[in-house]
């Protein structure tokens, strides 16, 4: 709905996506998290290069590892690990 807001920003849906799917194309993603396969490309690509998930090709799909033991980015959630998502 328009108007409609959200505790997590699109970065944290799509590390939440991978964290609960490793097997997962960017076309299943971006559906899911309800942005284009370019946008989760995108951000999966930045989750990568922060260290915060890897990834390797298994056939056609990625197998995607994360780090959930790393610290969220803002100052003000530094306390708390992204595996607490």
């Amino acid at each position: 709905e328009k108007g409609q807001w959200t505790f997590l920003s699109n970065h944290g849906r799509v590390f939440i996506y991978i964290a609960k799917h490793p097997k997962s194309t960017t076309e299943a993603i971006s559906r899911e998290v309800g942005l284009t396969q370019r946008g989760v490309q995108k951000i999966i690509t930045e989750l990568e290069a922060a260290g915060y998930i890897t990834r390797r090709r298994e056939g056609r799909c990625n197998l995607y590892t994360i780090r959930p033991e790393l610290p969220m980015r803002h100052q003000l959630e530094r306390d708390h690990a992204v595996g607490d998502l």
